[in-house]
């Protein structure tokens, strides 16, 4: 009997006898094409501006010609960070403070839109420990808000990460985007703490949204009962960012899991490492580790590298 369970559980998972997708993976863009920068030592007040790479190209991540130059290198999908702001707009921006990027002060959060649209948000990068700022003034008025982000970009995909844990943060964007058609809404993915997620899913029940607790609530029942093919209830119309690390561990990895996922609108995405400190596949190297079948999501931070390659 216990030779038939085990059979039952390797035939029922085993990606061996699926049919492989001709998709390629769904390629998401990390704050759309930015500057990069070592992961070594990141803490998470670690400000990232100051360690950047010697720049392989003009683009700042969170803008809109980030977003543009991220689309047009193949993204799928761009991520972008925001804050609201203390005007009712929400402001497009990674860091809680500004010291860090901009040539301003204080809590992102704690600001008008029209305050955040006069700051240079390319001021604080270098590539040689402060010898030179090679975008020092030419990311002024550069921040953008929500608004204008969604507006430009009428037909393109986004995952929208809330920066925050408060509960009416999710209130007020669930309001904002209930605005837009369901059509649009197909289009957007949150993700972000706990509280603002449940808030904001409790007003969109049919948004795709992503937090810790809703990973949990999936991924947990999965890992206990997938074995059998079951999708728990809290798995369907949700987004699950897996890390490379123990992404083998999930039922069915990588053709059923995804397959599984699919059936439920659940969208699957990649990241690389442990899923610390949103490492990438990045580079060449990085893609020869996919499983040959996987044609899930991937997360990246060099969409202009890897998009060639993913779409050849």
């Amino acid at each position: 009997m216990l030779l038939v369970l085990i059979a039952f559980m390797y035939v029922n998972n085993t990606s061996l006898f699926t049919k492989s997708s001709a998709e390629t993976p769904l390629l998401l863009a990390h704050r759309g094409l930015g500057q990069t920068f070592p992961m070594e030592g990141i803490k998470s007040d670690t400000c990232t501006a100051e360690r950047i790479y010697e720049p392989e190209h003009p683009f700042l991540e969170n803008t809109i010609p980030s977003m543009e130059a991220a689309f047009e290198a193949g993204a799928d999908v761009v991520e972008f960070d925001i804050h609201p702001t203390t005007d009712g707009e929400f402001a497009v921006f990674h860091d809680w403070t500004l010291e860090c990027r901009t040539n301003g002060e204080g809590v992102t959060r704690e600001h008008t839109m029209e305050e955040l649209k006069q700051l240079d948000v390319g001021y604080g990068y270098t590539a040689d420990q402060g010898a030179t700022y090679p975008f020092r003034g030419k990311g002024i008025g550069l921040m953008p808000t929500l608004d204008e982000v969604l507006t430009h970009f009428p037909e393109k995909s986004f995952l929208i990460h809330v920066k925050s844990s408060d509960k009416y943060e999710g209130k007020l964007l669930a309001q904002y985007l209930s605005q837009f058609s369901d059509t649009k809404l197909e289009k957007i993915t949150v993700y972000g703490g706990d509280e603002p997620i449940s808030a904001l899913k409790e007003k969109q029940p049919d948004l795709r949204v992503m937090s810790v607790a809703t990973m949990k609530s999936c991924l947990l029942p999965y890992l206990a009962v997938g074995w059998t093919g079951y999708v728990p209830g809290a798995c369907e119309n949700t987004q699950l960012h897996i890390p490379e690390k123990f992404a083998s561990l999930m039922w069915g990895y990588p053709s059923k899991f995804l397959n599984r996922m699919e059936k439920v609108n659940t969208r699957v995405i990649l990241v690389a490492g442990d899923g610390g400190w949103s490492e990438g596949f990045d580079k060449k190297q990085d893609l020869e580790r996919l499983p040959e079948s996987y044609h899930g999501g991937i997360w990246t931070n060099r969409i202009d590298l890897v998009a060639p390659i993913i779409k050849e």
